[in-house]
């Protein structure tokens, strides 16, 4: 097979850019073809170098980690919903395969710049920043950057270049702590969970400078711009001509509060009660008006917000979406909105994970609560449920890893370690990673996706299961063997472990092409990508490709986290969250508990072609997805 289409290599520049900060190099590297056909791009393409590359067993805070910046085919072209990018890594909370995604414009600047990819290696002596200028590349002095919020650090590198058009990802004083949940941050968005910022900081790196003004070669361009136009005209359609505009994701607490979908006192309910109250605040105080995270978006789920007055005063920005919100209101039983806008942004600015912070918050609490914790151990502070005081006081000391928060800072998984007494019931994760803000009680396709998700407690890559059992999104599947979820009750577990496995085969896609997932949840799906991708690239790749290209990097991940150890044991949730809630609006509803899990985890197995009793993929199945070639080394445990 020749990927290249009359000796032009569409939809790629065709190379990636290597920056060793132990040796101060900084070199230029083609990429192959081939690969690009079989892997795609972004998280795909980086699961292919992280598997060469990132070798089993080393400490995910060592110079022998990478990060990997990876690019899709769409990121920085005008296809819907291009302001993408991801970076792949170890993670720093579960030793395994992570990924991190980030809209706006930093991947387009990336690739105009003339990369796909970008891997940082070994560790720097001093404090650096990475300047990326129209291919030309620099390590640079960034000994004034340090110590400096996330906000403060972009202003300064843009006065230092005096050009305030570069992209700038940075990682705030949480990732020069090595908080093991830190994110990196460009302007309000974020390479948000698993701890990037974390390895990033260990390297001696404070930031990457990005600016560029290149092209990406088009192999068709007329039917590119056709299918350009038609994917728009499609998710305008699917939502009213609005986009997501102007609550984004943080409109959807109402619904999901309602449905049972959000972990509340740290998992001991799916609901409060509370979440109409929560948003008519938020809308009529805190919302300013809606944003698009890069040019060209027409979804817009970005917010600026602000608490304009009173003692949780905060300044305009963008960020308060669901996830975060519900971190800071239903996990730790607090109904302060100001409150929780104010501790969402002092997680931007110390380049804080949102939802784990939220998490190892709510945790602390429920250990107070139970005697595990006393006041001397929390710096004599009050950790009742729902004390705004205690939660925004802990965003600092986490923030600064200072008293409680060195402990904190750790994660939910090595802080119930460190605290003992069982406590361990209490720390709400999978393979690491702390849960996220919707509940595998409302639906039990989430359930499993969690379970099973590459990166532990997945946020990215469960949702679909959500949106299948309690919205009814098929996401165009049907013809692909998943069942119309109309006729599905959604407490029901039978066939949702085969039903996860297609889901997560296509909701993996989106960040292997370099695009936003909320597109493919307003109606861009198989047939829109599969022309968009085609067009770009002078291809001719099937929808049922894409999915089986889904299903090849989804195995891959796997296979890498095999070589850690991970197995069949991993893919087990903890045992709160699959009890009848305790209190809130289905504290009575027996249906929503989890009761056949290993059913469907067998289930899932099945339909992946992975071994029933150990959850490694078959050689089998390896051969099958063109990964012979992928040593699946046993679980050590």
């Amino acid at each position: 097979m020749n990927p290249t289409v009359d000796g032009q290599l569409y939809g790629y520049t065709g190379k990636l850019l290597r920056v060793d900060l132990t040796k101060g190099e900084v070199n230029v590297e083609k990429v192959d073809p081939e690969l690009l056909r079989k892997f795609l791009g972004g998280v795909g393409y980086g699961a292919k170098l992280y598997y060469d590359e990132v070798p089993a067993g080393i400490d995910p805070l060592s110079p022998q980690n990478k990060l990997i910046f990876t690019t899709g085919p769409l990121s920085g072209t005008r296809a819907p919903g291009a302001g993408f990018a991801e970076v792949c890594f170890k993670s720093p909370l579960g030793g395994i395969w992570a990924e991190s995604k980030c809209g706006g414009e930093w991947g387009g600047a990336l690739r105009k710049a003339g990369f796909d990819f970008l891997v940082i290696e070994g560790k720097a002596k001093e404090p650096k920043y990475i300047l990326i200028d129209d291919g030309k590349v620099e390590i640079r002095p960034a000994d004034k950057l340090k110590g400096e919020t996330t906000s403060q650090k972009d202003k300064l590198i843009k006065e230092e270049l005096k050009d305030a058009s570069f992209e700038n990802a940075v990682i705030g004083l949480a990732g020069e702590e090595l908080v093991r949940f830190a994110n990196i941050m460009v302007g309000g968005r974020a390479f948000g969970r698993c701890g990037p910022g974390a390895v990033m900081g260990s390297k001696n790196l404070l930031a990457i400078a990005v600016k560029g003004s290149g092209d990406i070669p088009v192999a068709k361009p007329a039917r590119f711009k056709t299918a350009v136009k038609a994917g728009n005209k499609k998710v305008l359609d699917e939502t009213a001509g609005e986009g997501w505009a102007p609550g984004g994701t943080t409109v959807e607490i109402t619904q999901c509060d309602k449905l049972g979908d959000i972990p509340t006192k740290n998992w001991r309910a799916n609901s409060w009660g509370k979440g109409e109250e929560l948003y008519h605040h938020f809308e009529s105080k805190n919302l300013m008006r809606a944003h698009a995270c890069y040019r060209g978006c027409v979804l817009r789920c970005g917010r600026v917000v602000r608490v304009e007055t009173g003692k949780w005063k905060t300044p305009e920005h963008e960020g308060s979406e669901y996830e975060s919100i519900c971190a800071f209101t239903f996990f730790v039983l607090n109904d302060d909105m100001d409150a929780a806008v104010h501790a969402t942004y002092l997680c931007n600015e110390y380049g804080l994970d949102t939802i784990s912070t939220g998490a190892v918050i709510a945790f602390a609490m429920d250990c107070y609560e139970q005697g595990m914790l006393d006041k001397k151990e929390v710096d004599g502070l009050d950790l009742s449920w729902g004390n705004t005081d205690t939660v925004v006081e802990l965003v600092h000391r986490i923030g600064k890893r200072t008293g409680v928060g060195r402990i904190l800072g750790e994660g939910v998984r090595r802080a119930s370690q460190k605290i003992g007494k069982g406590s361990d019931l209490f720390a709400i994760e999978v393979k690491g990673l702390e849960g996220p803000a919707h509940d595998g009680r409302s639906g039990k396709a989430l359930a499993i996706m969690y379970g099973t998700g590459n990166r532990g407690m997945c946020h990215i890559h469960a949702l679909e299961g959500m949106a299948f059992d309690s919205l009814k999104n098929d996401f165009g599947l049907i013809p692909y063997g998943v069942p119309n979820p109309q006729t599905l009750e959604r407490f029901a577990e039978e066939g949702k472990g085969r039903i996860a496995k297609v889901l997560q085969d296509f909701g993996i896609l989106p960040d292997i092409l370099g695009i936003c997932k909320l597109y493919s949840y307003s109606g861009l799906v198989l047939p829109e990508l599969a022309e968009l991708i085609s067009s770009l690239t002078g291809w001719d790749i099937s929808e049922q490709e894409l999915l089986d290209i889904g299903e090849r990097v989804y195995n891959l991940q796997r296979v890498i986290n095999v070589r850690e150890g991970i197995g069949k044991a991993d893919d087990q949730l903890p045992e709160r969250v699959c009890k009848l809630p305790e209190f809130g609006l289905y504290s009575a509803v027996a249906e929503c508990e989890i009761r056949n899990y290993e059913q469907m985890l067998e289930e899932y197995y099945e339909a992946r072609g992975w071994n029933r009793e150990t959850g490694i993929p078959t050689k089998e199945k390896l051969q099958q997805l063109g990964l012979s070639s992928f040593i699946v080394y046993p679980p050590s445990r």
